[in-house]
């Protein structure tokens, strides 16, 4: 299996819109919208390969997988200078769905991945607002509870 991983951000992206049966059609267009100069926040798409990959490895992720998205969310935390889980200096990241033909109301997105009960405290200081980084948790806690759980 090939890469799959592919990153976007800062002006530069792995992928394009030519390949949404790789990226689907968000990834695909996150990836164009980033090479034309749109101000896309970075971030990656894992390929739809890994689904079919998941399947036919009898429910397991490729063993690449793994290293793959740590080295892009690396790249994002030092592209936006934060870290996931850092309590001081948190980096939310949102998750979306995506697939090679749009299939609308089957997963929605979940926002604020990576808020805990020691990274709210770090977005509260930082934002100098505690109502709104709790309010930001509570929203995630919902959504996570509603699209994952």
């Amino acid at each position: 299996m090939s890469k799959l991983v592919y990153s976007f951000g800062a002006g530069l992206a792995d992928g394009d819109a030519t390949m949404k049966n790789l990226l689907g059609g968000k990834g695909a267009n996150l990836a164009e919208m980033n090479k034309i100069g749109l101000p896309v926040p970075p971030g990656f798409t894992i390929t739809t390969e890994v689904c079919t990959a998941f399947y036919a490895l009898g429910q397991k992720y490729p063993d690449a997988l793994a290293d793959e998205v740590k080295a892009a969310m690396t790249t994002v935390e030092t592209t936006v200078g934060k870290g996931f889980g850092d309590a001081g200096n948190p980096l939310l990241v949102s998750v979306r769905s995506g697939a090679r033909a749009s299939m609308p109301g089957m997963m929605d997105t979940v926002l604020n991945l990576g808020l805990n009960d020691e990274t709210v405290e770090g977005l509260a200081a930082q934002s100098g607002n505690r109502r709104f980084a709790f309010d930001s948790y509570r929203r995630f806690i919902q959504m996570y509870s509603n699209v994952v759980l």
